[in-house]
């Protein structure tokens, strides 16, 4: 049968099973991460631009058939 656990013997397994998931997971090392930071910095200024274009376009558009 198996042995009920407290309040803090529940608190002490998680963490234990916490630190032993943490060794499995695969860190990326510096070059993947400068890699792909820039990847992300080149995708948000594209973004950028094109929903700042897209705007003015529109804002272009619309603008006269408002007023």
């Amino acid at each position: 049968m198996a042995k009920k656990l407290g309040f803090f013997g529940k608190i002490a397994k998680f963490f234990k099973q916490v630190k032993s998931e943490m060794k499995k997971v695969n860190w990326p090392n510096k070059e993947e991460i400068t890699s792909n930071t820039i990847v992300v910095i080149i995708t948000v200024v594209a973004l950028i631009a094109f929903i700042g274009i897209i705007d003015l376009a529109l804002a272009n558009i619309i603008t006269p058939l408002i007023s």
